[in-house]
């Protein structure tokens, strides 16, 4: 089966994207999952913060880095196939 790089790429950044979104908006509002945003995306993603505009940046860098991270996988899971 082969996968398509580019829509596997779009299809990894809206979600990764969106996760980061979401968990950024929850963890504002009511501290659940601060420790992992402290963690991972703080120390991942410059400017990132845990306010509303931090959860905007943590969108733009989850899609380009879930896009990227998806349009790799595919690329390599294909040439890996031999497809």
């Amino acid at each position: 089966m082969k996968l398509k790089p580019l829509a596997l790429g779009i299809a990894s950044g809206i979600l990764w994207g969106g996760c980061i979104f979401l968990t950024t908006l929850l963890s504002y509002y009511t501290g659940y999952g601060r420790a992992f945003l402290d963690a991972l995306p703080g120390s991942i993603y410059p400017g990132y913060e845990i306010t509303i505009g931090g959860s905007l940046i943590g969108l733009i860098y989850g899609l380009v880095d879930g896009f990227i991270c998806g349009l790799i996988f595919g690329w390599i899971y294909n040439k890996a196939t031999g497809i």
